[in-house]
């Protein structure tokens, strides 16, 4: 699929080229008919011009392999939390046979999972995430789902699963779909600005649900002297999983709220450059 890309894009871009020289000669007449403003430079219109801008980007793209990588990974992982997005509307939205997990269970697994290589990409450099952060948030989330929903049955039918359900989706379609079109350039001034302020709602809400789910499941492990091993056997080990989920739990209380100003920190590193370059725009065009 990607071997045809170039030269369909090359086939686009002739397409646009005589676009372009239709409209110029088209505008020259016209102030030549007029006598007006004749002999200025000519601008081609904004949709032609973010055309123009999006074109030489996907073009830059397809010369180096890992960002077009990086591009059908980040769709692909886009259109995954979105059908999970989807499935969780549905459930609350409709009556449906079956419990919530149930439904969501395969492509939370398989999507959810796929964020390990996010590590490999911060590792290797292919991204300039921190490879300390992002284990941090890939491991606590892969933990949940292997760790504590696939074992625990009051877990899947707490009220944390739809919490972070809706916290997870919502920011995942936005960060996810950020990243795969800022690879093309092409990102909207309000998906940015969504990608740097919705967390300061929908991080606590995922927080919420992920330490119910957590909570529920040892409840339930330790109702049930479940993950427990005990003196004397083989191994001669001894190991305890409930308590194990409650360090777990323990942790978020040093490791989130810097992971929580971290990101404050890059929005006001974002947005705050954003619109500062908006309001020097402005001065320019006004001196102008």
């Amino acid at each position: 699929m990607v071997i045809f890309i170039p030269e369909y894009t090359k086939r686009w871009q002739e397409k646009l080229c005589l676009c372009h020289l239709h409209i110029q000669n088209m505008t020259l007449k016209n102030r030549k008919s007029n006598n007006s403003n004749y002999g200025k430079s000519f601008n081609f219109p904004p949709f032609m011009q973010y055309i123009q801008r999006w074109q030489a980007a996907i073009a830059t793209m397809l010369k180096n392999k890992s960002s077009v990588y990086l591009f059908f990974y980040n769709l692909i992982e886009t259109v995954g939390w979105s059908y999970i997005l989807y499935l969780l509307v549905i459930h609350f939205t409709f009556a449906t046979d079956g419990s919530l997990y149930e439904s969501i269970k395969t492509p939370l697994f398989i999507f959810q999972n796929a964020a390990v290589l996010e590590i490999f990409h911060a590792v290797f450099r292919l991204v300039p995430s921190s490879p300390s952060v992002t284990i941090q948030q890939v491991f606590s989330r892969v933990m949940l789902v292997c760790g504590v929903l696939m074992l625990s049955r009051d877990a899947q039918l707490g009220i944390g699963l739809p919490l972070i359900l809706a916290a997870w989706s919502v920011t995942e379609i936005i960060r996810y779909g950020y990243y795969t079109l800022n690879l093309v350039n092409a990102v909207p001034q309000f998906l940015l600005w969504l990608r740097y302020t919705l967390f300061i709602g929908l991080y606590p809400l995922g927080v919420t649900g992920e330490l119910l789910c957590i909570y529920a499941a040892c409840m339930e492990f330790r109702r049930n002297n479940y993950g427990v091993v005990t003196l004397p056997n083989y191994l001669n080990v001894t190991f305890n999983y409930p308590y194990l989920l409650m360090f777990l739990m323990a942790l978020y209380i040093p490791l989130f709220p810097p992971l929580y100003m971290h990101m404050f920190g890059q929005r006001k590193k974002v947005l705050g450059k954003t619109s500062t370059t908006k309001v020097s725009t402005r001065v320019s065009k006004k001196v102008k």
